[in-house]
């Protein structure tokens, strides 16, 4: 069920953010949501792939080469799927950064009480 809530979260987040920022739109709400669940998706097949192969580079930049890598990630989920649009690397590295604090944000709010 927490894991609904926060998919949900994530959503209107992404939406919300896509508001704001001029580089990176949505076409409707449920584009929004389509986008979290693939980003979901990409984060748990792709992105460790791409940071085991990247290890030197993360390692000379110390660690802000996964920067790079997130934006990679949106690029990726825009080029994957309809509805959502980004119009370079710096707005999707602008983008994925917002968005990684407001999803710890919400990990700290709905995030397992243990």
């Amino acid at each position: 069920m927490k894991l609904i809530i926060r998919l949900l979260l994530m959503g209107l987040a992404a939406w919300g953010i896509s508001r704001l920022i001029p580089g990176v739109r949505f076409e409707d709400p449920a584009s929004a949501f389509i986008f979290v669940i693939v980003f979901a998706i990409l984060n748990a097949i792709v992105k460790p792939i791409l940071i085991i192969l990247t290890i030197p580079i993360t390692i000379l930049t110390l660690g802000l080469f996964l920067l790079v890598i997130n934006a990679i990630m949106v690029l990726l989920a825009d080029w994957l799927m309809d509805g959502f649009a980004v119009d370079g690397l710096l707005w999707a590295l602008v983008f994925s950064i917002i968005l990684s604090i407001v999803n710890y944000i919400i990990e700290k709010i709905v995030g397992d009480k243990k």
